[in-house]
């Protein structure tokens, strides 16, 4: 029964992702604390987020594009600007479960790095890892593989990106490698860095793991005003005519780019992934049929 908005944080990745610094325009408080616990002056130019580093990859101005798993090519907006963009890099590098089309609109040079997925057992020096992850009601919890992993050449996200900092930047003072044979170790090196993970090891023993705070949850609105600003925009085109609004939504057994199965049950559809809906309305005045094929 629906009650209104729902202030979740986010999918189950963006406790990995924003929560951990990884973002175009980073906090000062962040970098202050970065700065202060590893010894060095991180960066304070703001970055790019997707939009602007199409852009700057179609204008000449980077060099490598290094992405940690997704689908850039075919997930992000104006395909042909993007796979242009895409092809004046110098080096493109997926690290990747699977294969997709991104894997076929590179730069000069390319790489696809084959990772363990979040379902596969990842046995380090140190055991069995486990990684965290966040649900929608903004619990935090271990995830731990069951799946043997598909090759056993295949290295773990975290062994990747150890293995290119200890090349990279072998006299950081930092032993990345350590890191990856306990991954608690780097759940160590988070909680002196990050607000709100304090005791980020121990808390996650907690049965069904530990609640992240969300203000808007608690209706406390981070704004000038100190009220919840709610945002509506126009739409583009007219109801009326030949331009149509498209609207993507999440449909069961796919998970953003990556597809599990053709079924979703959710809408009744089976063994399809290429769907459209249409009001029926727009479906007579344009004379078209169910089940025909358009483009988009």
């Amino acid at each position: 029964i629906g009650a209104g908005p729902c202030p979740v944080r986010g999918h189950s990745n963006v406790q990995g992702d924003r929560t951990m610094g990884i973002y175009e325009k980073p906090g000062a408080a962040f970098l202050d604390k970065l700065q202060a616990t590893y010894g060095f002056e991180p960066p304070r130019r703001e970055g790019h987020d997707v939009v602007g580093a199409i852009g700057a990859m179609a204008r000449g101005e980077v060099d490598v594009l290094f992405a940690l798993g997704g689908n850039f090519a075919a997930a992000t907006p104006d395909t042909a600007l993007t796979h242009a963009a895409l092809r004046r890099c110098r080096l493109t590098a997926h690290v990747s479960t699977k294969l997709n089309r991104s894997h076929l609109v590179h730069g000069e040079q390319a790489l696809i790095l084959p990772c363990l997925g979040r379902t596969e057992i990842d046995r380090q020096a140190g055991g069995v890892q486990g990684v965290t992850v966040e649900d929608s009601m903004s619990m935090v919890h271990i995830s731990i593989g069951i799946n043997p992993p598909a090759s056993p050449q295949l290295l773990s996200e975290p062994a990747i990106v150890a293995r290119m900092a200890a090349a990279t930047l072998p006299d950081s003072g930092i032993d990345w490698l350590s890191l990856v044979e306990d991954y608690g170790r780097i759940r160590e090196q988070i909680a002196q860095v990050i607000g709100g993970f304090e005791n980020f090891e121990q808390r996650l023993r907690t049965p069904g793991g530990f609640h992240l705070r969300n203000p808007a949850r608690e209706r406390e609105w981070l704004t000038e005003g100190g009220r919840a600003r709610l945002i509506a925009h126009p739409l583009a085109a007219e109801p009326a005519s030949d331009c149509l609004q498209l609207m993507t939504v999440r449909s069961h057994d796919q998970y953003n780019t990556t597809v599990y199965g053709n079924d979703d049950r959710y809408r009744g559809i089976r063994n399809e992934r290429r769907p459209l809906f249409i009001c029926a309305a727009d479906l007579q005045r344009l004379g078209l049929r169910a089940g025909e094929r358009v483009d988009l």
